[in-house]
């Protein structure tokens, strides 16, 4: 599974075997990223392909020294389970 940014449609996607199995939708402001929307397609549901993309897109929020605004509830909940991203939440200028 492969997770990369697609800032020209403004989310992280995730592959699998080439194929697109998801995506988190985004708004950019600057160093925060609001969350919006996250999709998994239903040929990859129950394959842990949701949790793959969280955690693969916070991650590369992290690295590049962002912040997260978790509107999406997939997200928010994700965040919720694993407290090691709650450093990465803010709140919107």
């Amino acid at each position: 599974m492969l997770v990369e940014d697609n800032p020209a449609r403004h989310r992280y996607e995730i592959l699998v075997d080439d194929a697109l199995a998801g995506f988190t939708a985004y708004l950019d402001r600057a160093q925060v990223l609001i969350f919006t929307h996250t999709e998994v397609d239903a040929a990859f549901q129950n394959m842990g392909v949701g949790a793959a993309l969280m955690r693969g897109t916070l991650d590369q929020v992290r690295g590049h020294g962002q912040r997260v605004v978790p509107r999406c509830p997939f997200m928010a909940a994700f965040i919720d389970r694993h407290p090691e991203y709650t450093d990465l939440v803010t709140n919107p200028d």
